[in-house]
């Protein structure tokens, strides 16, 4: 159930991957250095992906690491009390529960679903927002063992004794889903659990394909065909929302430290990515290949 949870700690731009409007021309590169405008020594800002099947961490990547002093990712992964505000943040708000929200027939397929597939069914899940039980469904579309680019950054980065920090808490993450209606949240889920997540499944295969090819401006358009009404809807709460919160925190913490910033790929590229806010502000931001 941990890791369970860990995933579902960093769900929003595996959902989201890839929806900000507009191309901006970036080159291929998972990896960019952030130097200019004041800075004493250059940051850099990598792009990940949360579930995959290979993690490594490739020879630039790791001289990025090396040459920082800290890591900064979507959250500060190794709170030790993030588990517990995790479990706190997935439930619906107002007394809500699926159960009250379905018909017998789908809450019973649903519950069906779940139990196989997780070992678990909808009387222990019944009140969680209906998004984050299609996060826990993640691993299982998987057809190999679950690696994390974000787990992987931390080994690095533990190896060297150097501290994990996050650019948002869980709390605001996961009000990301109190502000997308839970009956949007269900219906999808509803009808993911229909068709077996063989869509969901099509996606990430296609997600995963585009990650490994490190174009950040294909990330941004490859969700444009989705059937999901939370990709094609929400893309303000998912990520423009987030990358303009995260821009003055970027700012403030690459002035005080040099930092790698680990967040997911899909917030890099478009008019509205990290990479094209920075600029704005009078960064340099380039592709280490």
């Amino acid at each position: 159930m941990k890791k369970l949870l860990f995933v579902a700690a960093i769900f929003a731009s595996t959902l989201a991957f890839g929806q900000n409007a507009g191309t901006s021309g970036n080159a291929k590169s998972l990896l960019w250095k952030i130097s200019g405008n004041g800075l004493t020594a250059p940051s850099y800002l990598y792009g990940t992906i949360h579930i995959t099947c290979d993690a490594t961490l490739e020879k630039p990547t790791l001289d990025a690491i090396a040459n920082t002093a800290q890591l900064y990712l979507e959250l500060d992964m190794d709170d030790p009390q993030m588990q517990m505000t995790m479990v706190q943040g997935m439930m619906m708000k107002e007394g809500k529960t699926m159960k009250t929200m379905m018909s017998d027939a789908d809450y019973k397929m649903v519950d069906a679903y779940f139990t196989q597939t997780l070992g678990m069914g909808l009387a222990a899940l019944d009140k969680m927002k209906p998004f984050m039980l299609t996060t826990l469904v993640l691993p299982s579309m998987l057809d190999c063992p679950m690696q994390s680019v974000e787990q992987e950054l931390m080994r690095v980065n533990a190896s060297q004794n150097k501290e994990v920090l996050g650019l948002e808490t869980v709390q605001e993450q996961l009000a990301v889903f109190d502000a997308i209606p839970y009956d949007v949240q269900l219906a999808e889920l509803i009808k993911s659990v229909r068709n077996n997540f063989a869509n969901d499944k099509a996606e990430l295969v296609k997600m995963y394909a585009v990650y490994q090819s490190k174009d950040i401006d294909a990330m941004q358009l490859m969700t444009a065909e989705s059937e999901n009404k939370i990709t094609a809807d929400y893309q303000d709460e998912l990520l423009n929302d987030r990358n303009a919160n995260w821009i003055p925190k970027i700012e403030q913490i690459a002035k005080q430290k040099p930092t790698f910033f680990g967040v997911g790929a899909g917030h890099l590229g478009g008019g509205k990515g990290v990479i094209a806010l920075l600029r704005k502000k009078g960064y340099t931001v380039e592709p280490v290949n």
